[in-house]
């Protein structure tokens, strides 16, 4: 019997915990809204991490620019280059088999325009090997995601709080509170969906609103501080194991403490070293 085709072949089952000898695709992730299962998604910026992350059945990693806080040592997501994203996406790419793995635009590499956008998110999709990319914006960067789109490039929108217009809001605040406020970010991300996007990011968006929009939308919803009611939820993954230091976002819930468990770690090294422990003889050559 003739196999099925690439483009052929039926979509995933299930996203978390499914099976298969090919990646995570933006129809396994349409098929997943209309069966109403809800999906994780987490971070990574490295192939052994995010290797881990595939094994344990994440369906979709994102190579963010929070990699400019939490692995590049910036004040904020801004600073972060393009050539940074691609490279880490890479590395990604390469530890992953399953995963859809989806590469951050960062600052000043889209907001000139489409044109702009297409430039930028070809390098990631043609040097790095990522299935699809996210930008940041509603309404004004519909025209990015509808050439992208065109173009090939599956996109995923993220509205809501967008960090990297840090410096125009002057923090993080909460978005959509107020009603003028809530129509805006609803015509958002009503905007990037017609615009073809495949998932929307909301950002620190009050449950309520997070609710309504994920109703209103055929795309799915990835909430971060957006309440239970979006079809997926993302974190970042050193706030998620306990590897970021000081006050945490209140959306964050930590499942590991992992700063603490290697810290302790390098302790023990130290003083065998220090000791005269370590080498032992098991660990010497002859």
């Amino acid at each position: 019997m003739t196999q099925p085709s690439p483009a052929q072949k039926p979509v995933a089952k299930s996203l978390y915990g499914g099976s298969g000898s090919r990646r995570i695709t933006v129809r396994d992730i349409a098929a997943a809204k209309e069966r109403g299962e809800k999906w994780p998604m987490l971070t990574a910026y490295d192939a052994m991490t995010a290797s881990v992350f595939d094994e344990a059945g994440i369906p979709v990693l994102l190579v963010g620019d929070s990699m400019g806080n939490c692995h590049l040592g910036y004040e904020s997501t801004v600073p972060v280059t393009l050539d940074e994203i691609v490279m880490l996406s890479a590395a990604v790419v390469r530890g992953t088999t399953r995963s859809l793995v989806v590469g951050d635009l960062p600052f000043g590499t889209y907001q000139e325009g489409p044109v702009q956008a297409l430039r930028s998110a070809t390098r990631l999709v043609k040097e790095a090997g990522v299935g699809a990319v996210k930008l940041e914006g509603g309404e004004r960067s519909a025209d990015q995601v509808e050439l992208l789109v065109s173009s090939g490039i599956p996109v995923m929108a993220h509205v809501g709080l967008t960090p990297q217009s840090v410096n125009a809001y002057g923090g993080y605040p909460v978005q959509g509170r107020g009603e003028e406020a809530a129509q805006q970010l609803l015509r958002d991300a009503k905007a990037v969906q017609d615009a073809g996007a495949f998932a929307v990011v909301l950002e620190a968006v009050p449950a309520e609103l997070a609710a309504e929009v994920t109703r209103s939308l055929a795309v799915p919803t990835v909430g971060i501080g957006a309440g239970p009611d979006c079809d997926a939820q993302v974190l970042v993954w050193t706030d998620m194991a306990g590897m970021t230091a000081g006050r945490l976002p209140k959306f964050v819930k930590q499942y590991l403490q992992m700063r603490e468990l290697l810290g302790g770690a390098a302790k023990a090294f130290a003083e065998d070293v220090v000791g005269g422990a370590f080498p032992a003889e098991e660990h010497t050559f002859h």
